[in-house]
């Protein structure tokens, strides 16, 4: 672990120094967020933060491949050379869309590269177990893995990119969901289910580090917001342990004696929040008759908020329902009893009990009508949460993000 814990130290330092050059480059080139009637921030605030994230990976994953614990994964391996290739493309392309407008479908284009990428040079879904089963697992064959390994890629780059709706969200969601995978690797390993030059839990603490060393700027209120460029990013790193770790595993692990619980699974019930977020907006915006493309202020940090939480206290209560989620998977692996899950199970009870019937909602002064027109942005006002989706009048103003 003393390995592990130096690479997120490294990647969390170097963050949190780099989004002090961030904000000034920014500044410097007019890539600043300027507060918009439909804007929850109130003063104007630099976009590139993601320029920040990816200078602390670039230095960490360096330091990485100096380090003797970490030279079977770089010696005569082309997956590093894979995944910082695959992750200059997607923060490239948001990056551009940060800076100016990009397509829907050339963003896409760009995640499809970036995924394309990774299988190219080795890190590529191999096999899973379908869940709660107990059968065989399913190997993918050699022309259907590239295509399951980019769908991962772009499924999770716009899962954190629709997330990162309010100032700290998506780091948050990012740090508790990668440190929970990370943890869930170290298990697999010590049951001698994942290999020693296995990426993906060093892929984990660096989403981890870059995220701990970006949050002290980002919550609310937000310094520095990390933009397409940055949430996309993050949806690189997770969907490349996800891919490392739950599909390079056939085996079944969990301590769940009622089902089993696949590798691959495990990672999705970790980034449920941002995931679920996603598929409910897919279906919302299919069954409306609307293209997907297009904003809407129906995701969860919206009801929210609609349901009177302030900005603080939705994200963390989302930031709760991660670590929630991440302990339900967890905690059967550490504890070999599935009974572990009951009190979790009344946690989210709770949780959800608060989030909806917390007695601020009825006595709030902002009830649900002042609250759709706040919230006809985002909370941080900063990132594109639907590929390409730009809103030029927004745009001209210095905000380089539309609603969600």
């Amino acid at each position: 672990m003393g390995g592990y814990a130096f690479v997120l130290a490294v990647a969390a330092a170097t963050t949190f120094v780099l989004t002090f050059v961030a904000q000034m480059v920014a500044r410097r080139v007019g890539a600043i967020a300027y507060p918009v009637d439909r804007s929850a921030h109130e003063r104007p605030t630099p976009l590139l933060g993601g320029a920040a994230m990816f200078g602390g990976f670039l230095v960490a994953i360096a330091v990485a491949s100096r380090m003797d614990q970490f030279s079977e994964m770089f010696r005569e391996s082309s997956e590093p050379i894979g995944l910082i290739l695959a992750a200059g493309v997607m923060f490239i392309v948001g990056l551009l869309d940060d800076l100016r407008e990009v397509s829907a479908p050339a963003k896409v284009a760009g995640q499809v590269f970036s995924g394309s990428l990774l299988s190219l040079l080795g890190i590529t879904m191999l096999y899973f177990r379908v869940p709660f089963a107990s059968g065989e697992y399913v190997s993918l064959s050699a022309d259907l893995a590239p295509l399951v390994t980019v769908l991962t890629v772009v499924v999770m780059a716009n899962a954190i990119n629709l997330i990162d709706g309010l100032d700290g969200l998506a780091a948050g969601i990012v740090l508790i969901g990668g440190g929970a995978m990370f943890l869930y690797a170290d298990r697999l390993f010590k049951a001698g289910l994942l290999e020693g030059g296995n990426i993906g839990p060093l892929v984990a603490i660096l989403a981890v580090g870059v995220c701990a060393g970006f949050l002290p700027r980002n919550v609310h209120p937000a310094k520095i917001f990390m933009g397409d460029s940055g949430a996309m990013f993050l949806g690189l790193l997770m969907a490349t342990t996800t891919i490392t770790v739950g599909g390079n595993t056939a085996d079944q692990f969990s301590g769940q004696t009622y089902f089993f619980f696949a590798p691959l699974f495990i990672p999705i019930l970790i980034l449920g929040v941002p995931i679920l977020d996603t598929a409910f907006s897919f279906v919302r915006r299919v069954a409306k008759g609307r293209s997907f493309a297009v904003a809407d202020k129906d995701h969860l940090h919206h009801r929210l908020m609609r349901l009177g939480h302030g900005p603080r206290r939705s994200v963390a209560i989302l930031w709760a329902w991660t670590a929630i989620l991440s302990a339900m998977v967890l905690f059967p692996t550490y504890t070999n009893r599935g009974n572990a899950l009951v009190p979790l199970g009344v946690a989210a009870l709770g949780l959800l009990l608060y989030a909806y019937f917390h007695p601020g909602v009825r006595s709030s002064p902002n009830g649900p009508d002042d609250l759709d027109e706040a919230l006809e942005g985002p909370g941080s006002g900063t990132d594109d949460p639907e590929p390409g989706v730009v809103d030029l009048a927004s745009r001209r103003s210095g905000s380089g993000r539309s609603p969600n």
